[in-house]
């Protein structure tokens, strides 16, 4: 049996303004239609498999099921992490599970944000480290190099176990240039992919042996989860006594079983708007372009629009990402230092590092219109049979209009059904919530009036998932 464990974690800052705390880049639909951890599972096709189990934060545990849900997806379970401890003790999180009912299947540990644009390269890779994996090793994908990369760690193989895998000789940490091209010049250095093929059983085995700790806490951890629909919650106060460690250092440098899959799929995992811009298909003048854009005299440029007309004249190696809130331009060669915007929102407390304009939520989506001094006025869509928390404010009235489907409106102790084109009010601390009972999505434009009207002046009467 074959076990795809998708790791979706990660905060992916280095695509700001698209990839945001709340709303990382694996959650976005970068180079298709689909969205990264979409095209992430999609991919899996052409294998036989068990459905996927994936590991997340707490915080985007509903984002991980709507996407599921709209892709048709199937999964063997959703692992949430309370907080981040890195790749060991995730994918060991996923071990325990994996063998709680008595089996050991193999478990294929892949990232939700790589592109991968060759499948059949990449299961053909699967399928030659299948084999050793089913001997006991532990199997990683090392990268063919197309060019001398500093932004990546390195594999050097060793002896040949045969025409398809070697024994891993070194890791090797990011190099310097120099080095780098040495390396791409020998033939005996690949990338390290961060993707991974074992059994679960000889995993756990090994982190007993080189990181017992890791292993104690996560099986502690795992002893005390609790079982929510699709999820498996840990118990905060024993897993963030877990050791923060990579699979590398704890398991994968130390083992004496470790062998190394060469992999030539046309990988990136798009760690920069330079690798985005890499892998999209691309003008006769070199430009990526994606939304509403038009280029004059533009030339080797990576220009998004999410919201607005986007037009460049007479630039070359750009880009220039604008969404609801906020546009970056950045030099191609410069887009690594992205990362320091970022780290300035977080200083000054801004939220555009944390989410976007338009906040997803379990039961919908809410996107802020216009503001001003005493008035917030917000779009909301409700998606058929959900409904927001009940909750109450101290600060702010809200008048609600209907634009589109049916809304049940609780408000104070009357519950009554609004349609498109009525209205209602909702008074300073009065308990309410809104519930589509239709089968279409509802929408209506909310209107906040008061002396404070921040997020935070809200109480929830009652825990439904998340409100606002």
């Amino acid at each position: 049996m074959l076990l795809p464990v998708i790791m979706a974690g990660g905060s992916g800052s280095r695509l700001w303004p698209l990839s945001r705390t709340l709303y990382p880049k694996q959650f976005l639909a970068l180079t298709s239609n689909a969205t990264m951890l979409q095209e992430t599972v999609k991919r899996l096709d052409g294998i036989d498999h068990l459905a996927p189990l994936f590991i997340c934060n707490e915080e985007h545990r509903f984002i991980v099921a709507e996407q599921l849900r709209k892709g048709g997806m199937d999964n063997s379970g959703i692992i949430l992490e309370p907080v981040g401890r890195n790749t060991a003790p995730a994918i060991a999180l996923a071990a325990l599970k994996a063998i709680a009912n008595n089996e050991d299947p193999l478990l294929l540990v892949l990232a939700a944000d790589h592109v991968i644009q060759n499948t059949d390269a990449f299961l053909s890779s699967v399928q030659h480290a299948k084999v050793e994996a089913e001997k006991g090793k532990l199997v990683t994908f090392g990268i063919v190099p197309t060019h001398p990369e500093t932004g990546y760690g390195y594999i050097r193989r060793g002896k040949a176990l045969n025409s398809d895998a070697y024994c891993v000789d070194a890791f090797v940490e990011k190099p310097q240039l120099a080095t780098a091209k040495d390396y791409v010049g020998s033939s005996e250095y690949y990338w390290n992919s961060g993707m991974f093929l074992f059994k679960a059983s000889r995993y756990l085995a090994e982190l007993e042996k080189y990181a017992p700790k890791i292993l104690n806490v996560c099986q502690t951890a795992m002893d005390a989860s609790k079982a929510d629909l699709d999820f498996t919650r840990l118990d905060k106060a024993l897993f963030i006594a877990c050791p923060d460690d990579s699979i590398d250092y704890a398991v994968m440098e130390k083992t004496q079983d470790a062998v190394v899959v060469p992999m030539d799929a046309n990988w990136s995992d798009v760690g920069s708007w330079s690798s985005l811009w890499e892998v999209n298909e691309k003008d006769a003048s070199g430009n990526a372009t994606r939304g509403d854009v038009l280029v004059e005299n533009t030339t080797n440029s990576y220009i998004y629009s999410q919201d607005k007309l986007v037009a460049t004249v007479g630039v070359n190696d750009l880009v220039i990402v604008e969404t609801k809130d906020a546009v970056l331009v950045a030099h191609k060669d410069k887009v690594q230092d992205v990362k320091g915007i970022v780290d300035q929102l977080k200083k000054a407390n801004r939220y555009e590092y944390l989410q976007h304009r338009e906040v997803y939520r379990p039961w919908g989506t809410h996107d802020e219109i216009a503001e001003g001094d005493r008035f917030h006025v917000k779009h909301v869509m409700v998606k058929p049979g959900e409904r927001t928390a009940t909750q109450l404010h101290y600060h702010r009235a809200e008048h609600w209009v209907v634009v589109k489907g049916t809304a049940k409106v609780i408000n104070g102790d009357k519950s009554y059904l609004l349609t498109e084109n009525e209205s209602t009010y909702i008074p300073i601390g009065s308990a309410h919530s809104i519930e589509n009972p239709g089968q279409i999505p509802l929408e209506l434009i909310e209107v906040r009036s008061g002396a404070y009207l921040s997020e935070d002046d809200v109480v929830r009467l009652e825990d439904y998932g998340v409100g606002y």
